[in-house]
């Protein structure tokens, strides 16, 4: 079996005919903007998971899917995207099911995006998302502290947003945005070996127990909270009891910044190697055979 990495959540896996392509969202950089997996690997592609629906996780997912035919595993707010776009095969898959396609096992592992304070022109307009929970959403406008509009009705609600300008005097609070959509963690299982990618998410106890053959965490939630940062991964690796790990989702590149979600990865390689487990930092098309 081969794992190939493309930054962020972005792997290719491949063993004994089957091609899996997780998160093929897009590279942030201001000067790249293309698909973080190369469309030179997109061919043989037998199967796309997606673990949410945020640009650097999802953007080239369907296009991926329509070009390779690939099956497609995800939550059930990402399944209009693939359907509307005549991409037919998908499936799928929540907290605890198990979608199976041949030789192919993926179960659904809880997972949870964390907030996501964006700010631009050095604050003057901020944007703060929070994954809820609920079928009421819409919007809200603020003038300073007073509401001035409000419009709520029942919907899917997915997250909410808040953008702030005139140095917060007025204020546009906005649900249902398109953000976190459909997080959800995979177990997967291809012939004797199982794999678990997180997606972004902070730490959840009900991943305890899972001893996967290769564990891909995310790291790099130190300033933005979105994912774990290296302690809690660390505390996550402790649960999960893993044989190998893979270090993922940090210091990674967004417009003209660079590095907004730093990690200490060799910090977090002596940390998980002093629990008797393996660790590999990896880069851009590296590959580790199991």
């Amino acid at each position: 079996m081969k794992i190939k990495h493309f930054l962020y959540n972005a792997f290719i896996i491949e063993d004994e005919g089957s091609k899996i392509a997780i998160d093929p969202g897009q590279d942030l950089w201001l000067f790249k903007l293309n698909s973080l997996i190369p469309k030179s690997e997109w061919k043989g592609v037998t199967h796309v998971l997606t673990t949410h629906g945020d640009p650097d996780h999802f953007s080239y997912a369907v296009a991926l899917a329509r070009n390779s035919g690939a099956d497609v595993v995800c939550a059930e707010a990402l399944m209009g995207d693939f359907l509307s776009s005549q991409v037919n095969n998908v499936h799928k898959i929540e907290t605890g099911s198990v979608v199976s396609i041949g030789k192919l096992k993926i179960e659904g592992l809880r997972a949870k995006h964390g907030p996501l304070p964006i700010k631009l022109l050095g604050g003057f307009i901020q944007m703060e998302n929070e994954v809820t929970e609920g079928d009421r959403g819409g919007k809200t406008i603020l003038l300073g502290s007073v509401k001035v509009l409000e419009s709520l009705q029942d919907m899917q609600v997915y997250s909410r947003g808040t953008i702030k300008l005139f140095f917060g005097l007025v204020k546009l609070i906005k649900e249902n945005i398109d953000f976190a959509r459909g997080s959800t963690g995979f177990k997967i299982t291809l012939a004797d070996k199982t794999l678990v990618n997180l997606g972004d998410t902070v730490l959840q106890k009900e991943w305890e127990g899972l001893k996967p053959d290769v564990l891909m965490i995310p790291i790099g939630g130190r300033v933005c909270s979105n994912t774990m940062d290296e302690a809690e991964a660390l505390r996550a690796v402790k649960l999960i009891k893993p044989k190998k790990v893979i270090p993922c989702h940090y210091n990674g590149d967004f417009l003209w910044r660079k590095n907004i979600n730093p990690a200490d990865d060799e910090m977090f390689k002596r940390e998980v190697e002093k629990m008797g487990i393996e660790c590999h930092i990896m880069q851009h098309g590296d590959v580790i055979e199991l």
